[in-house]
């Protein structure tokens, strides 16, 4: 099971992720959200760290330059896009790191295959979150994920939204063939962008 801590500010927290065998730490890049680390982190720093897991840059809306700029200046691996991005975007970035597509689903959408069908040639994984304004991090809410058990989707992909130690045992029940991992956030925090590494450790026991 693939675990991606999201809304990083600090580079000690980071560390400590990479000792825990974390696979994904998202870096937040819109600078609305109470976790944007663009003044909290050297870029130098994280792009000199030599750590196992993944540097990933999430990005809402952003423009082309401002993503390649922040894969140059801080050695980003992966880019998670949270907004409304074209598949054509996804495509040239794809080029130059991963692409993880943020699909927001509420308990009404009916057909998944239907929303991930323009992304399926151009990115690496999806991520599924409750339908909000595109904020990140924020709502600590589910969607009802059995939605995806009727879906194909036929990539891999995270669930994400609300997710706390206590929802170790139904992550481990739910089943689909191309379930990769979770994302967490706001529930491992001891305030925005401040991660509670105690619980992030009972977390990480809790799902093997």
């Amino acid at each position: 099971m693939n675990i991606k801590v999201c809304g990083i500010t600090d580079m000690k927290q980071m560390q400590q992720l990479d000792g825990l065998d974390i696979d994904f730490a998202g870096l937040i890049f819109d600078k609305n959200s109470p976790r944007y680390m663009g003044d909290k982190l050297n870029p130098k720093d994280v792009k000199k760290a030599d750590f196992d897991l993944k540097k990933t840059g999430v990005f809402v809306n952003p423009e082309m330059i401002d993503v390649l700029n922040a894969i140059d200046e801080y050695g980003i691996e992966v880019v998670q896009l949270h907004g409304e991005e074209s598949p054509e975007m996804c495509d040239d970035l794809g080029a130059e790191v991963e692409v993880i597509k943020v699909i927001h689903i509420n308990n009404n959408t009916e057909d998944i295959d239907e929303l991930v069908a323009p992304y399926d040639e151009v990115c690496d994984y999806y991520l599924f979150d409750k339908a909000t304004d595109y904020s990140i991090g924020g709502t600590g809410e589910q969607f009802d994920w059995q939605l995806l058990t009727k879906a194909r989707i036929e990539k891999p992909f995270f669930l994400s939204g609300g997710i706390g130690v206590e929802d170790a045992v139904k992550i481990k029940s739910f089943r689909h063939p191309d379930f990769f991992g979770v994302d967490i956030n706001s529930r491992f925090e001891s305030s925005p962008g401040v991660k509670d590494m105690a619980k992030l450790l009972q977390f990480k026991l809790a799902m093997k």
